[in-house]
């Protein structure tokens, strides 16, 4: 018997941990975007129908329209484009039940704001950030009220800063490639046509432009918001096409030109759809914001309408991503100016700036005077850029040294200070004695914890006051990216529950009309817009028409018939020559407006 001495095995090293982190990695990013998702429609959970109308009912009406449903007329009012109304059309697939459709639609608004969080760290990598920072920093700042407040309703804001976004991540390589930081042209130096073809199809700048050229499509589909970047996007791309030229770089000139056909084929796909809802949904015309928008150009009080407007919107910027945006404000511009930054770093910064004033100055342009404090200072049309300034300020702040940091605090501080001065200047006592409406200011709102009116000076110390806690917390030994990501993470969290209260009040739509779910309905050329946009959604297997009870009859098929009231009164005085038989029903109230449905008891047998 022999013995055989088997050598022990040594125990395999221990992976480092940047290894262990990197193969992890693609989990967090699942997690973190399931968490997302859950956060969002936790602070969704009491809403079951339209509120802020008639936009909601505007994108919802559309929605119906491209899933085969009725439509509607919203002859008069805003386009509300078909974009955001495509995404939201498979709700209507699965159940034509108003608050099904609506909590579907919330949903769908939920899984696209969550991309808002691995977009975010992309982004964060781009800023410089490691990735054990650019992670939780991308998770907290993806909950900024300014994208996620808009998500819980049925608006364009729940997806545009996810397509501004990924817009801006996909135009950088091009960029990178084109100015010599990646990899030199592989298309000249394959022989054949096939191989030309291969190399053109695996060039990574050149996918990213086709990319690009589609995202920025669909954004001019989504919003008129998006022309701007569409707009900035073909300056962009023809931009780019001149130095592949000038450099002679096949796989430049390749994304450029063809990045431009992607826009071309995409922005006519958009006019097409686009013109198809109007033509269905706008019978009558729609509000024409282009023509408001020439008369204040050309025009110095319109020039100080809109230029004030800007500012507003500027103002609001960095209060309400808590300081943090006006810091990425700076940072992006000094990029731009500084002439040791890397071009491409160069560009990309003069493409956002470009994107943000332009937004600020022409929706200010074509913004209508409605007597309200929004006028003049307004967060919503920003807050598809919210995300990335957030993100810059926060890099910026982290990367630096602490008399660099302290500039650009003060930078932040100046640029809130101008700007709250210009908006107080133009509008005086109008931001007090105009209306004041809470959907308008949420984070303002929580700033000040004043839900009825606007203290510009307030939220601009508020918000100053939180940026320079971040400060604060980021130079804390050892831990100070830790606590300043987590305390970014908690302030967005207490403003949303804040702004959605821990008990809501279950939000749900209007009440049916009576009788069967079936039969024609018509509304009086009495009853106003509040009540037609309140009921469209509600009222889903038919398209509400317009009739004149002065002059006309109920057609055969129409089964109800909706009257306004001035006064409240009994409901069969609002309706002396209706047909026999007809039923009035409970005078019914909403925001001071009385109306009155009358039915056919016979469309129920």
């Amino acid at each position: 018997m022999t013995l055989q001495i088997v050598p022990a095995r040594r125990p395999a090293p221990a992976a480092p941990p940047r290894a262990r982190f990197r193969r992890a990695l693609p989990w967090l990013l699942v997690a973190g975007f399931a968490a997302q998702v859950c956060v969002r429609l936790w602070f969704a959970r009491a809403r079951t129908g339209p509120v802020a109308n008639p936009d909601e009912t505007g994108y919802l009406l559309a929605a119906r329209l491209l899933a085969g449903g009725p439509g509607g007329d919203l002859s008069g009012h805003t386009f509300y484009q078909g974009g955001y109304p495509l995404l939201l059309a498979p709700a209507y697939w699965f159940s034509r039940d108003p608050m099904t459709v609506y909590t579907t639609a919330l949903a769908i608004n939920a899984v696209l704001g969550a991309a808002l969080f691995p977009l975010g760290y992309v982004a964060a990598r781009r800023f410089g950030l490691p990735r054990r920072t650019a992670l939780p920093l991308a998770w907290g700042a993806a909950l900024l009220p300014a994208t996620a407040f808009f998500g819980e309703f049925v608006l364009t804001d729940a997806v545009l800063p996810a397509i501004l976004l990924t817009w801006l991540c996909l135009l950088h390589r091009p960029w990178r490639q084109a100015l010599g930081d990646l990899p030199s042209d592989a298309i000249a130096a394959a022989g054949s046509l096939r191989g030309r073809v291969a190399a053109l199809w695996g060039a990574a700048g050149v996918r990213d432009a086709w990319a690009a050229s589609a995202v920025a499509a669909f954004a001019a589909a989504v919003h008129s918001r998006g022309n701007v970047v569409l707009a900035v996007h073909v300056v962009t791309l023809a931009a780019l096409t001149v130095t592949g030229v000038v450099r002679k770089h096949r796989a430049v000139i390749a994304s450029g030109a063809a990045g431009l056909a992607v826009t071309a084929a995409g922005s006519a796909a958009a006019a097409a759809l686009n013109g198809h809802i109007e033509a269905a949904l706008y019978p009558a015309g729609a509000r024409d914001l282009a023509r408001a928008m020439e008369q204040r150009l050309t025009t110095g009080a319109g020039q100080g309408w809109a230029l004030s407007g800007a500012a507003g919107q500027l103002w609001c910027l960095p209060v309400c991503t808590w300081g943090l945006g006006g810091v990425g404000l700076v940072a992006v511009a000094a990029v731009l100016v500084r002439h040791r930054s890397a071009p491409a770093d160069r560009v990309m910064a003069g493409v956002l700036l470009a994107v943000t004033f332009g937004i600020a100055y022409a929706s200010s342009a074509a913004l209508a005077d409605e007597h309200r404090v929004g006028n003049y200072a307004y967060a919503r049309y920003l807050s598809c850029v919210a995300l990335v300034y957030t993100l810059a300020g926060a890099a910026a702040l982290l990367r630096a040294g602490l008399r660099r940091a302290l500039m650009l605090v003060a930078a932040s501080a100046a640029v809130t200070g101008a700007t709250g001065l210009w908006v107080h200047l133009y509008a005086g006592a109008r931001l007090h004695d105009y209306t004041f409406i809470g959907f308008d200011f949420p984070e303002t709102s929580f700033l000040t914890g004043d839900r009825g009116a606007l203290h510009l000076t307030a939220a601009s110390l508020a918000a100053l006051g939180l940026l320079a806690g971040f400060l604060v917390l980021s130079r804390v030994p050892k831990a100070g990216t830790a606590a300043a990501v987590c305390a970014l993470a908690a302030t967005n969290l207490a403003a949303l529950a804040f702004l959605f209260g821990t008990h809501p009040d279950r939000v749900r739509p209007a009440a049916p009309l009576p009788g069967a779910q079936a039969g024609g309905v018509v509304a009086d050329a009495s009853v106003g817009w509040q009540v037609r946009a309140m009921l469209a959604h509600p009222v889903w297997w038919t398209r509400i028409g317009r009739i004149d009870l002065r002059r006309e009859t109920p057609a055969p098929g129409v089964c109800t018939v909706v009257v306004q009231t001035r006064d409240g009164g009994p409901p069969d005085a609002s309706w002396r020559a209706h047909p026999a038989g007809w039923v009035p029903h409970a005078t019914t109230s909403w925001s001071s407006v009385h109306w009155v449905a009358w039915h056919d008891p016979s469309c129920d047998q």
